[in-house]
């Protein structure tokens, strides 16, 4: 294998490893002829491998090399080039700096839902033209989502990624993916589809929120964890907020049931700004996924809730004590849809009879205008809002809409009393028809300064524009460092005349004495 330092195909320099999985290593090098960082991944040495295996080895890495080339999407890691060193593979791919979702959970165990809904209506993007490309990725999982250091979130890793159209190199039976983050019918073994990849990107999102993935983890009995998979057994989330209804649907054990890329972006749209979700969200997933009950040896039974609150803590230890219950089968009880139904019916028929009269007299009026203002009308009350701070933190405050306002200003005074200075590093630029993103750095007056970039929501109420949501996408804190040593204090030519005499005195003593 390469070292730092290594050129290859007369281009790459090698800088120092960025991770490494089960096809190779990835190294941070530079680009000489055109001057700029790439990721290069650099296939594993194939030495003492049987002839057979290396060969498709070696095809892998090209097709994936084919594969990834064809997808450029501003939330996908793009491929530059695919060249050789030492007869193996080498792919050249665009750098992103960044930290990948598995290690910022690792340091958190989870993240706010509405942080969550953002790097998902990210990353769903990148899937709706990987899958209108004919590309399913396979292995979508919290290592293969990167959380750009200026708030992108892009997909990497199409490494078993497949092609409707290209002929696959792997073997028929081999299982490729994550046990913990497949979907259920993959890991009964049926072949992959764009649907597949929702389910993936809906256990990840699930993980982001919940602290473990839908169906648990179990490094030591990775067999126990797929059964469970394949069977659709999953925890009820207990964090999820907004977005619990939108995991729901993307966890359904049916492929056909899971929404499309261009439904999911919009769910997750409105679940990071706090808008009402889409209609097809909003109705009762019910009998949708099972419940995990307890498991004991190799043993899984799937059973439903006593009553009360259940789930489990960040450690997985059951929060209620489930009882056992035979048959991991999914509950066969009917639909309380139908009845339900029929009761919005009826209080729909009582409403209309007592009030009548209410509401014929006159129509309730919208408490605000949602209309929105034009992408440079949005920038520009961005830009306005962060000119005031932190000098003006009462006049800032009317720029903000009623759902930032519930924290109460007072609050809002005290928390900007504590900030020195505000600079704004990337400008407020435009991301849908009610979203802006902005990079600022925060000053506190011990020097500690904040970098953070964010996500706004805006709404328009009575014609103004107002910062209604405001999500952290990023924050990265620089810790100043200590205040160098007082100098030295410096002799007046006075002192130094008489230091001097007294070093003449002492000289002229010790000659007499001798």
């Amino acid at each position: 294998m390469s070292e730092i330092g290594t050129l290859l195909a007369g281009r790459y320099r090698l800088e120092r490893q960025l991770g490494s999985g089960g096809m190779g290593v990835v190294w941070l090098a530079t680009d000489e002829l055109l001057q700029r960082p790439v990721a290069v991944k650099q296939l594993h040495a194939t030495h003492g491998m049987d002839p057979r295996a290396a060969d498709e080895a070696r095809q892998r890495a090209m097709r994936e090399g084919r594969l990834a080339a064809r997808l450029q999407h501003p939330n996908a890691i793009a491929v530059h080039d695919v060249t050789e060193h030492d007869g193996l593979p080498v792919l050249v791919m665009e750098y992103l700096p960044s930290r990948s979702l598995a290690d910022v959970l690792a340091e958190q165990h989870r993240m706010a839902p509405e942080t969550v809904a953002v790097i998902g209506s990210q990353a769903v993007q990148a899937l709706a033209a990987a899958h209108q490309a004919g590309i399913v990725h396979r292995d979508i999982k919290p290592g293969n989502v990167l959380l750009g250091d200026d708030g992108t979130v892009k997909i990497t890793d199409f490494g078993i990624s497949h092609a409707a159209d290209d002929i696959a190199v792997t073997k028929t039976g081999i299982l490729s993916g994550t046990p913990a983050y497949l979907a259920p019918e993959i890991a009964r073994g049926n072949g992959p589809s764009p649907g597949s990849d929702i389910y993936s990107l809906g256990a990840t999102l699930y993980a982001a929120v919940e602290g473990f993935p839908p169906s648990g983890e179990d490094a030591e009995n990775s067999l126990a964890l797929l059964h469970r998979v394949a069977a659709g057994a999953t925890r009820p989330a207990e964090h999820a907020g907004p977005l619990g209804p939108v995991l729901d649907r993307m966890l359904d054990t049916s492929p056909n049931q899971r929404p499309t890329p261009e439904q999911l972006h919009a769910a997750l749209h409105a679940a990071a700004s706090g808008q009402p979700l889409p209609g097809e969200f909003a109705v009762p997933m019910e009998d949708r996924t099972q419940v995990i009950g307890r498991i004991s040896g190799h043993t899984t039974t799937v059973v439903p809730p006593t009553g009360g609150h259940y789930g489990t803590r960040l450690d997985n230890t059951p929060i209620t004590d489930w009882n056992q219950h035979p048959s991991p089968q999914r509950s066969t009880r009917p639909t309380r849809r139908p009845l339900l139904i029929a009761g919005l019916a009826a209080v729909a028929i009582l409403l209309i009879t007592l009030g009548i009269a209410q509401l014929s007299s006159e129509a309730p009026k919208p408490s605000a205008d949602t209309r929105m203002a034009s992408p440079a009308d949005l920038e520009r009350v961005v830009s306005d809002y962060y000119a005031l701070l932190p000098q003006h933190p009462d006049n800032a405050w009317t720029r903000l809409g009623p759902a930032l306002q519930t924290r109460g200003q007072q609050n809002y005074e005290n928390a900007w009393s504590q900030i020195s200075d505000v600079v704004v590093f990337s400008a407020p630029a435009t991301t849908g028809n009610d979203t802006v993103h902005v990079g600022i750095e925060l000053t506190k007056p011990d020097g500690t300064r904040i970098k953070e970039f964010h996500q706004l929501g805006l709404l328009v109420e009575d014609g103004a524009p107002l910062i209604n949501t405001d999500t952290v996408l990023h924050s990265e804190t620089v810790t100043p460092p200590p205040p160098p040593p007082p100098p030295a204090p410096t002799k007046t030519k006075e002192q130094e005349g008489k230091g001097e005499e007294e070093k003449k005195g002492e000289e002229d003593k010790k000659g007499e004495d001798d």
